[in-house]
């Protein structure tokens, strides 16, 4: 029996010294129990993605600095293979690099893989930096085993249509008795599922038993689940590990088929899926952790307003740092409603935050009397509207900086692609952890938070007033917008179309398809496809989202500012 330990953990992109240390410590843990195999992610030494810093000397020597630092490890750790990502200089023609799968025995890279097929669409740009490997398989014999290997997106074309070359045929001919597949893919609505189907039809269309090893961890807007898994012809899937979090499992392997390695259990795979709004909420927590701890912040201030938005970002906020490190401050101005303060009062006290009040009317006077007399011209209008959310915004950013805490945007999903959010105001921040959620998933996580809790965490009146930003008297989003449970689905099928989940995607079709067969409709969808195609400028400003969806804002959707629509 081949004894595999599949080492899922959570690299931080450049720190190569805690990157290398974290493998180092994981490979002696296989070999003290006993494993022939240990199997780490792509480009595991320097974390994925790295980006421009590719292109940085210091950079490419600290990589080789830690590889040596594996290697010498290694020597101590006699009849152990080790399979780690990392970059590899390219000496022929082409781009400099290759992203590099190296097999490590005793000091020795004793197989050298590279990543043939390079995606250049939606949050990926690996074509950017790196030259495609060359075509054919690369196996080892690994004590009576002979393996295969890929790297992530090699496996995604096993039917050969996306790309000239299909990594799978050559592996297919050169009949390795397991493909051990490198990944750093991350999560979105389906995405695990797709996985599961796509490498449970390419093992039993090629013969061949898969282990996929992937990466866990926020970095930056995207969110990697782990949930690594074995496939096999005969099993389907017959493991799978932790979401969402890091692990470490030893499994066995033998005759075509993943078991229990001895001494060991082998875990069971999860059920299908999860609720999309439990997804959603795993999803933003460990998003929200890995960024503040990789950039350094302990606390986190967010604006409340006594609305849903805010409500729901310091909720999810809790959930991942613990009510300690989450700072409330709610600011009323002449158009706030009695609520807006009461139930900021109300949510704080259920989750156990403090909350600040800074009231802004005499701050917007001193403005509106500046500005008329500077300029000649009273403030009024959405001027005026504006002003209170900037300066709302201004206060938030002064917080942030006097008290070194992170200050999180609250804008959803809907507002932020029809521009329904002010610019320097409640645009502010340094990340919004639901600005890949739609208004109405903004509720469903809302009351998923609650029956989780088994109390009333949000408010029930935050969950039932009609929305409003409050800026104006009696101001209502319904004033701009059309219902959210309208605006949403022809969003949905604008930004996301087919791109998203089966079932919602034609039932987006099909409202989208019913509005267009009335003047009123078609006329509805024109006006909001022109509100999003002019606040793209908007967008482009707004600090990172944490993506939920297989295609948000930021990397995953680009289109012009200056263009004709």
């Amino acid at each position: 029996m081949l004894k595999i330990a599949i080492a899922q953990l959570n690299p931080t992109v450049g720190d190569i010294d805690g990157n290398s240390s974290a493998i180092i410590a994981a490979m002696r843990r296989a070999a003290g129990q006993g494993a022939d195999l240990a199997v780490f992610t792509e480009l595991a030494l320097c974390g994925y993605y790295p980006g421009d810093l590719l292109e940085e000397a210091a950079f490419l020597e600290r990589m080789q600095a830690g590889l040596e630092r594996v290697l010498e490890a290694s020597r101590g750790l006699p009849g152990l293979v080790s399979v780690v990502g990392a970059v590899r200089a390219n000496a022929g023609p082409g781009k400099p690099l290759f992203n590099a799968l190296l097999a490590i025995r005793e000091g020795v890279i004793v197989a050298e893989y590279y990543k043939q097929l390079l995606p250049t669409y939606g949050v990926f740009d690996d074509r950017r930096h790196f030259e495609p490997g060359p075509e054919g398989a690369c196996v080892l014999a690994v004590g009576a085993h002979r393996i295969g290997f890929l790297i992530c997106e090699d496996g995604w074309n096993h039917e050969g249509r996306d790309y000239k070359v299909n990594p799978f045929t050559a592996l297919r001919e050169a009949r390795p008795d397991l493909v051990v597949s490198i990944n750093a893919s991350p999560s979105d609505i389906g995405k695990r599922e797709l996985r599961h189907t796509l490498f449970r039809t390419a093992s039993v269309h090629n013969e061949l038993p898969i282990l996929y090893v992937n990466q866990v961890g926020g970095q930056d807007q995207l969110v990697y689940d782990g949930a690594s898994f074995a496939v096999s012809p005969s099993q389907g899937i017959a493991f799978e590990a932790q979401r969402f979090s890091e692990d470490f499992q030893v499994i066995g392997f033998a005759q075509g088929r993943f078991s229990a390695a001895d001494g060991f259990a082998l875990p069971a795979p999860g059920a299908d899926g999860l609720p999309v709004a439990e997804f959603a909420r795993r999803q933003i927590v460990l998003g929200l952790q890995d960024y503040a701890r990789r950039c350094g912040f302990a606390k986190v201030v967010v604006g409340s307003s006594g609305g849903i938005d805010s409500a729901l970002t310091l909720a999810l906020a809790v959930d991942a740092l613990g009510p300690e490190n989450v700072i409330a401050v709610t600011m009323p101005s002449a158009f706030s409603s009695e609520g807006s303060v009461s139930d900021s009062v109300a949510l704080c006290h259920n989750l156990g935050i403090t909350l600040y009040t800074h009231p802004i009317l005499d701050l917007v006077q001193q403005y509106s009397i500046g500005f008329e007399g500077a300029f000649d011209r009273p403030l009024q209008g959405l001027p005026l509207e504006n002003l209170q959310a900037r300066v709302r915004g201004t206060i938030l950013m002064a917080y942030s900086n006097a008290s070194g805490t992170l200050l999180l945007t609250t804008g959803n999903k809907s507002e932020i692609s029809v521009g329904y959010c002010t610019l320097y105001g409640d645009t502010n921040g340094g990340l919004g952890l639901i600005g890949d959620l739609y208004k109405t998933e903004v509720y469903a996580l809302a009351r998923h938070v609650n029956q989780r809790a088994g109390r009333e965490i949000i408010p029930d009146a935050v969950l039932t007033k009609p929305p409003s930003a409050e800026l104006a008297p009696g101001q209502q989003d319904t004033d701009s917008l059309p219902e959210y449970e309208v605006l949403d689905e022809i969003l949905k099928w604008h930004i996301e179309g087919r791109r998203l989940p089966a079932a919602e995607a034609a039932l987006a079709e099909r409202f989208v398809a019913g509005l267009l067969a009335g003047a009123d409709g078609a006329a509805l969808v024109e006006r909001i496809h022109r509100m999003v195609a002019r606040n793209e400028y908007k967008r482009r400003q707004a600090p990172p989202i944490i993506r939920v969806r297989s295609r948000a804002f930021g990397s995953g959707r680009q289109l012009p500012i200056a263009a004709h629509y």
